[in-house]
């Protein structure tokens, strides 16, 4: 299965870290397009986008200042079939990507896409005190997957964390 392209611009408000594609993801061509995944409706209850957007318009998400990437490209069914060889050319083509393209925050989707990336381990929510790329915030929220446990609501009020950081009010 082929992966799915990038949503990639310079100086992006946000980039946006997953593991990598879902099945679904990689049949369709778009991101986060499992319908058993909770993205697109976080990403509208936290405050990030003005309306409820569909993985069919990932791509119209650039307009917002908003970019998409995995750290491992392969569609898999469950980030367990990521190898670690997989992870190792990921960590270096994503850091690779983000000194390319400098967004002002990157938003790695799950604590483990960020360990992974960062090597780092206990982890918090939020925003990361000491980045791996200087100049480019580290902002760590939970995975959209319908399989983790946290309640909607308070993954929506890490999000929403995330929105106020990127757009602060006057």
């Amino acid at each position: 299965m082929p992966s799915i392209p990038d949503h990639l611009a310079p100086n992006l408000d946000v980039l946006f870290v997953g593991f990598n594609p879902s099945l679904k993801s990689g049949e369709t061509g778009h991101h986060y397009a499992n319908p058993h995944n909770r993205f697109w409706k976080i990403l509208h209850q936290s405050g990030l986008t003005p309306r409820l957007y569909r993985a069919e318009e990932d791509g119209e998400l650039l307009k917002l200042g908003y970019g998409f990437t995995n750290i491992v490209a392969r569609p898999t069914q469950s980030a367990a079939e990521i190898t670690k060889e997989e992870y190792r050319a990921g960590r270096r083509e994503l850091k690779q990507k983000i000194e390319t393209v400098r967004p002002r925050v990157v938003c790695f989707v799950g604590k483990g896409v960020y360990t992974e990336y960062s090597g780092r381990r206990n982890v918090a929510w939020g925003l990361q005190e000491t980045p791996v790329v200087p100049g480019v915030q580290e902002f760590v929220a939970p995975s959209s997957s319908g399989l983790v446990r946290m309640k909607l609501d308070e993954i929506v009020a890490i999000y929403a964390g995330l929105a106020r950081l990127i757009k602060p009010t006057n």
